[in-house]
């Protein structure tokens, strides 16, 4: 009963799904039950995916899989996952794109990343994240509409684990008194993150099964990638980690993720 609290605080803490009332009076919230909900969050991605699948299934059936449907599609699943977040990660990639982009020095770049307005970089950032977002849910619905449906599952499941290295490697920089994150930032147990971990197989597994191993190991790869590659931006520029950089994290890894299922489905030439 405990491990359903925390994940239904972390329900709670990343989406706008309902957990309230009664509900919410019985899951409770200290700082460390926070910290033991870290372990849940890729189990939070089942939730997104599932209805980001939905949408996308229903959409590409109603249109009749053929023509701009698979486009169609991503559109309508990319919004459903944005309604589900409230757009929590998409947020954090334009603030962290605001403040690398808008100041070299760190305390700048924090103080930047602090106002909530959207500038310059944080507009381009989430403009060209969105469009490869879409672009690649199209391609892959190209492919066959359970492509796209796996690549769905997995990315949203596996791209919610590589944030929690950035807690586990990196100091949190953030506004102690107001920041959401900070009690993440006390302590990521080995525990808490091979728990994290144990909740990215099954999706993973049942992709190797319907795409192959080359695809879902190009995929996790490129995941990985983004993941390891925000860590080392957030270690040089920032000297630690805010929550902005989580939400960061996780949208680049999962657009990594459609990538290298794109890249690995992709046609040859002759």
């Amino acid at each position: 009963m405990q491990a359903l609290r925390h994940y239904l605080l972390a329900v709670q803490f990343f989406t706008r799904l309902p957990v309230t009332g009664r509900l919410a009076a019985w899951v409770g919230y200290s700082p460390a039950m926070l910290r033991a909900a870290s372990a849940h969050f890729p189990g939070v991605g089942w939730l997104v995916a599932g209805v980001a699948m939905g949408v996308y299934a229903a959409l590409w059936w109603a249109l009749g899989g053929q023509g701009f449907a698979p486009l169609v599609a991503a559109v309508g699943s990319t919004i459903a996952t944005v309604l589900v977040t409230g757009g929590f990660h998409e947020d954090g990639l334009a603030d962290v794109a605001d403040g690398l982009g808008g100041a070299y020095e760190r305390e700048r770049a924090l103080t930047i990343m602090k106002d909530s307005r959207i500038g310059a970089f944080g507009a381009m950032a989430l403009v060209l994240a969105l469009g490869a977002k879409l672009a690649l849910l199209a391609q892959l619905g190209s492919l066959g509409l359970e492509v796209a449906l796996w690549a769905l599952l997995g990315a949203h499941v596996l791209s919610r684990l590589w944030p929690l290295f950035v807690v586990r490697a990196l100091p949190h920089v953030g506004d102690t008194a107001t920041s959401k994150s900070k009690p993440l930032a006390d302590q990521i147990t080995g525990r808490a993150l091979a728990a994290a971990v144990l909740w990215c197989f099954l999706p993973l597994a049942l992709m190797y099964q319907a795409l192959g191993a080359s695809v879902l190991i190009v995929s996790v790869l490129c995941s990985a990638l983004g993941g390891a590659w925000m860590l080392w931006r957030f270690a040089r520029r920032l000297e630690g980690f805010t929550g902005d950089c989580l939400g960061a994290t996780q949208q680049v890894a999962e657009i990594g993720f459609y990538l290298g299922a794109a890249m690995a489905l992709a046609p040859r030439a002759a």
